[in-house]
C-alpha cells in the first residue's frame, strides 16, 4: 500500500520535471513585460503614409519609433518628406505622435550632404524634439556636422550599411575613427548590415562598447550581400549571444526592429520582432 501511493506522488513530480527540462521552441513567447526599450523604425512601412505607419507601430506594444527624412507623409502632409516640414507641420506631427502614445526619439537622416542641408535637418530635429540623428555623412563633413550636433545638443548615431552597398561605415573600426575627436558621435550599430558585410554582430557590438546610441534588429538568412531579410529568429544570427553582450555593456539605448521584406504586409513580422526580442534574456 505504502509503496503505491509512494509511485502516485513520485510519478506526476517525475513528470513535471522531465517537462521542465524540454527546451521551449525559439518561437514560442511569453507576455511578460521586455527590459529592453524596444521600438520600430518607421522604414518598415515605408509604403505607407506617416498616421498609418503610427497606427501599424501603436498596435506592436512599442513606446517609440525612428522616422526617415525621405518619408512621404502623406494624408494631410500632401507630397511633403519629413525633411520638408514647416514648424507648424512639425507641432502636426508631435501631435500625431502623442494621440498614438509614441515617442520618436530619433530619424535617420539620408538626404543631408552639406552645411545648408544639414543645418536643416537639425532645426528639424529639434521642432520635432529628437534627441538624436541616424546618418552616414561624408567624411569630409564630420568636423561641420560635429559642431552643428553640439550647437543643437542632437547627437549623431552613425549608421552602418552593408561594404558591397558602398557605406564608408560598414566596418566598426571606420566607425571608431570617425568618433575619435567627435564627441557628438556615437553609433547605431545594425545586426543586419553587419551581417549582409560578413561580419560577426557579437564582435562588432563588442567593439563598439560604449558608443553604441542604438541598435537596428533584423535577421537574414546568410553571411553575403544577396542575404534575404527573414522573420527575426529564423535566420543566422545569434540574438542570445547578442543579448549576452548588450546585457554585459548595461547597453539602455533603443533597439528598433527594422522589417525590409514583405514590405506591402509586414506588421505581423514586425510584431513578431519586437515580442521575439523583448522575451530573451541571458
Amino acid at each position: 500500500m505504502f509503496k503505491k501511493y509512494w509511485v502516485f506522488i513520485a510519478l506526476p513530480v517525475l513528470l513535471l520535471g522531465l517537462a521542465s527540462m524540454v527546451k521551449k521552441p525559439a518561437h514560442e513567447l511569453s507576455l511578460k513585460k521586455s527590459d529592453w526599450n524596444i521600438g520600430v523604425a518607421l522604414y518598415s512601412f515605408n509604403r505607407f503614409p506617416f498616421p498609418v505607419t503610427l497606427e501599424k507601430a501603436k498596435t506592436t506594444g512599442v513606446n517609440y519609433v525612428e522616422g526617415f527624412d525621405f518619408h512621404k507623409l502623406g494624408g494631410d502632409f500632401g507630397e511633403k518628406t519629413m525633411s520638408d516640414l514647416s514648424p507648424s507641420d512639425a507641432k502636426a506631427v508631435r501631435k500625431l505622435l502623442k494621440a498614438n502614445g509614441l515617442k520618436m526619439k530619433s530619424m535617420y537622416v539620408g538626404k543631408a550632404n552639406d552645411k545648408e542641408s544639414w543645418q536643416k535637418a537639425f532645426e528639424l530635429a529639434k521642432s520635432l524634439k529628437i534627441q538624436y540623428l541616424v546618418a552616414e555623412p561624408k567624411r569630409e563633413n564630420w568636423d561641420m556636422v560635429d559642431q552643428l550636433a553640439g550647437e543643437y545638443k542632437v547627437k549623431i548615431a552613425l549608421h552602418q550599411h552593408s561594404k558591397e552597398a558602398g557605406s564608408i561605415y560598414w566596418h566598426p573600426d571606420s566607425v571608431l575613427s570617425a568618433i575619435k575627436n567627435h564627441p557628438n558621435f556615437g553609433a547605431c550599430g545594425d545586426l543586419g548590415h553587419w551581417t549582409r558585410s560578413g561580419l560577426n554582430p557579437i564582435e562588432s557590438l563588442k567593439k563598439l562598447e560604449g558608443h553604441l546610441i542604438s541598435i537596428h534588429l533584423k535577421d537574414l538568412d546568410a553571411a553575403k550581400q544577396s542575404a534575404k531579410d527573414v522573420m527575426v529568429g529564423e535566420g543566422i544570427i545569434d540574438f542570445e549571444g547578442v543579448v549576452k553582450e548588450l546585457k554585459r555593456q548595461q547597453f539602455d539605448g533603443e533597439i528598433y526592429a527594422e522589417c525590409e521584406h514583405k514590405m506591402e504586409d509586414n506588421l505581423e513580422d514586425v510584431k513578431h520582432a519586437v515580442q521575439y526580442f523583448g522575451n530573451l534574456t541571458p
